[in-house]
């Protein structure tokens, strides 16, 4: 259990007191007692990106008649409209004929306890609750709010099998705490996940493992992106083909617990020896289940293409609306000793705004089965905007045989430009 550090600054009952009034009339008067009530138990709820929710349960001593509690910090950014006041395990008694229709519950008890003002002292960060006991109670209250400054991210760990066809990723959790209040033992929740109990202290941050998922299987792919891809020195017509794992978060791949949240993935593989390479790192996207995460690993200075545009012709249609009618040709080497699947990508608004000036509207695409080499099922539309080809490519011939090119094309038809 977490005890009062007894600082005048927030903690964050810093000055939970209780002025107990008895039945007089009394005006508020800010006393601030040296001892405060322990606090039996501390929940911190990380579910919220954007704030997070603190409730502490302590035991109050109530007088019979109206108490009023104090409640005040500093240094420490509470939205004092979030606070909330509870009675835990509220005692009730049977209404009687003296009892207001409004203070009876739906099952025809009265509570025994009751909050009937809130005031806000002018000038500080406090708040006192007028609290009504009808009679003498050892009180366990529970008071919650939200709080800044103390934050939580996440990162990941990943580590391949030698072979790449599996691998294991641990999530984990990083909680900051610069709230300027230390918390002690308290429960940690972040809506998914395991649930911790730890220390939380002043200005520290906490790492903890929030889940492990086994034996997941990866996709590895290779893409070329004339658009986004990092140019080749001296080489106008090839970008590097970047390399991904692919993790697909469902149950079918021993994952789809919860979403994946953003975070740092350190991506290591196995070396068949008994340890472990770091071979990247990359920001993982938040993944919703049934969805991908797509992690970077590198270029593959061993899966070499070229692209250029072969064929380029304007077919004019009425005064200056016209077709584009365009050839993609690609060049493939694959120097690797296993085969692979190549994904090539073109964005095909910026390929329409090269050839034909930019545009504020989307391009009328058409794919011409003459001249494309490509079949049906390695052409896949991704979005309004991005068109893939999925090239299967043969291993390299093994000892001093030399790797044969493929050549592949895509006929595409811009329609309607002008």
């Amino acid at each position: 259990m977490m005890k009062s550090t007894g600082r005048i600054a927030f903690v964050p009952v810093v000055c939970a007191v209780l002025l107990l009034l008895g039945g007089s009339q009394v005006a508020y008067a800010r006393i601030k007692l040296t001892t405060l009530p322990v606090r039996e138990r501390v929940e911190i709820q990380l579910d919220n990106p954007n704030a997070t929710l603190v409730e502490e349960e302590r035991i109050v001593t109530l007088l019979e008649g109206t108490n009023h509690i104090d409640f005040s910090w500093s240094n420490t950014a509470i939205d004092k409209g979030t606070i909330l006041f509870r009675v835990v395990d509220m005692p009730v008694r049977a209404k009687t004929k003296d009892d207001h229709p409004s203070v009876v519950r739906p099952d025809g008890n009265v509570e025994m306890i009751q909050v009937i003002n809130v005031a806000y002292p002018p000038g500080e960060n406090a708040l006192v609750w007028e609290v009504f006991a009808e009679k003498p109670f050892a009180a366990r209250v529970r008071i919650s709010y939200l709080i800044q400054n103390l934050r939580r991210s996440f990162d990941y760990r990943a580590v391949a099998e030698h072979d790449e066809s599996t691998l294991v990723l641990r999530k984990y959790i990083r909680l900051d705490n610069f709230s300027g209040e230390e918390f002690g033992a308290s429960g940690i929740w972040a809506g998914f996940g395991n649930y911790f109990h730890r220390e939380v202290g002043m200005n520290e941050a906490k790492q903890m493992l929030s889940w492990k998922f086994q034996d997941v299987p990866i996709k590895k792919t290779y893409t070329f992106d004339w658009w986004t891809g990092q140019q080749v020195p001296d080489e106008p017509e090839q970008r590097y083909v970047e390399m991904r794992y692919v993790l697909t978060n469902d149950k079918q791949h021993n994952m789809g617990e919860f979403p994946l949240q953003f975070g740092k993935v350190r991506i290591f593989q196995k070396d068949g020896r008994g340890g472990e390479a770091f071979i990247g790192e990359d920001w993982g996207q938040f993944t919703p289940i049934d969805d991908e995460m797509e992690l970077y690993l590198g270029l593959a200075r061993d899966v070499v293409v070229k692209r250029k545009i072969s064929q380029n012709l304007r077919e004019r249609v009425q005064h200056n609306l016209h077709h584009q009618d365009v050839v993609l040709q690609y060049t493939i080497e694959n120097f690797k000793t296993d085969p692979v699947v190549l994904d090539i990508r073109e964005d095909v608004w910026r390929l329409r705004d090269e050839l034909c000036g930019g545009k504020d509207r989307a391009p009328e695409l058409e794919i011409v089965r003459e001249g494309t080499s490509l079949g049906a099922d390695q052409i896949e539309r991704k979005d309004s905007r991005t068109v893939e080809f999925h090239i299967p490519l043969e291993a390299a011939p093994k000892g001093e045989g030399k790797v044969e090119p493929l050549v592949a094309t895509v006929h595409l038809y811009l329609r309607n430009e002008w």
